[in-house]
């Protein structure tokens, strides 16, 4: 059982390393794929949304992976060619979006959330820290009910 445990461990952890790059996209110039990789790991798969392109076997991914490498070998800089793709797609392409005008609300929601939360707890916190109402004395009947249900009060105990 643990062999097969570790076995299925291993192949986890060699699957996660895998690249979606395929064969015929890499580029001759050592320099210029690894700078073409760099670029296309901060860019988001506009199809899984949660994986760069870099990881993403989406065929659009495919497609920004070869532009990318494209605009590299045409000569353009690193920030030439993710202003290119941001221009094209907008800033939801970027795996970090830029804080700007047009993030405020995706940059500032969590911290928002966060302290509407904190304002609930502390509003529950504080109402359940004042004294109830008190309550109705007992009528003399409920008195006696309550006096022979509880026995003598003296302190000492009721033999059973």
């Amino acid at each position: 059982m643990r062999r097969i445990a570790l076995i299925l461990g291993l192949m986890l952890l060699a699957a996660s390393g895998a690249r979606a790059v395929q064969p015929d996209e890499i580029l001759p110039n050592a320099g210029l794929e690894q700078r073409a990789r760099a670029i296309s790991s901060e860019l988001r798969c506009l199809v899984c949304q949660n994986q760069s392109i870099d990881d993403s076997d989406a065929p659009l991914a495919r497609d920004l992976r070869i532009l990318v490498r494209e605009r590299l070998v045409a000569g353009d800089d690193d920030k030439a060619v993710v202003n290119f793709v941001v221009a094209r797609y907008g800033d939801f392409v970027l795996l970090r979006p830029p804080f700007n005008a047009h993030t405020l609300l995706l940059w500032g929601a969590p911290f928002v959330i966060l302290l509407l939360a904190l304002a609930f707890l502390w509003r529950r916190a504080r109402q359940r820290s004042f004294a109830p109402a008190a309550l109705p004395a007992l009528s003399a009947d409920e008195e006696a009910k309550l006096a022979a249900l509880v026995g003598p009060q003296d302190g000492a105990r009721r033999p059973d």
